[in-house]
């Protein structure tokens, strides 16, 4: 996967963004880390991995792929303003989707207790983990984050 070309993406994105909402040299980490968790929270939703009392199915999988990829929009995001650039590891799934999720909450509240490099190596590792485990492949992610970049533009100019 080309990281840096996402990296890059992102990086065109969120000056935009800034440059729209005056945000040029406002620190907006933990605005994005909330928001991550919040992205991650939505993801779950749509899984219904945690749902043991519902016979509900998951939502389809292009539902889930897109909230999976609004979630890498705000990691990258956040590499950009901390200053880490994701080195990319050997990502085996986990047991379950609900191991998967617990393990990136865990590893984004040790991003946000303790900025470093590490601690941001690891929430991006395990939130690839988490995509494996959901059985979305590279390519997908490519796409959708692509398509999802254009979407974020147009509702940037929409007052979204």
């Amino acid at each position: 996967m080309n990281w840096e070309k996402l990296y890059q993406m992102q990086k065109t994105l969120d000056q935009y963004i800034e440059e729209n909402h005056q945000l040029t040299d406002v620190n907006v980490v933990d605005e994005k880390i909330l928001a991550l968790l919040v992205e991650l929270g939505e993801l779950a939703n749509e899984t219904r991995c945690f749902k043991f009392w519902s016979t509900k199915s998951a939502s389809e999988k292009h539902v889930i792929l897109e909230e999976y990829v609004d979630g890498l929009h705000f990691l990258l995001s956040l590499g950009l303003d901390l200053g880490y650039r994701y080195s990319p590891q050997t990502v085996h799934p986990c047991n379950t989707k609900t191991e998967a999720f617990l393990k990136v909450y865990s590893h984004i509240e040790q991003l946000r207790n303790a900025t470093n490099e590490a601690t941001y190596s690891n929430a991006f590792h395990s939130y690839l983990k988490l995509g494996e485990t959901l059985g979305l492949k590279e390519e997908e992610l490519m796409d959708a984050y692509h398509s999802k970049n254009i979407v974020n533009y147009e509702r940037q100019d929409k007052g979204y």
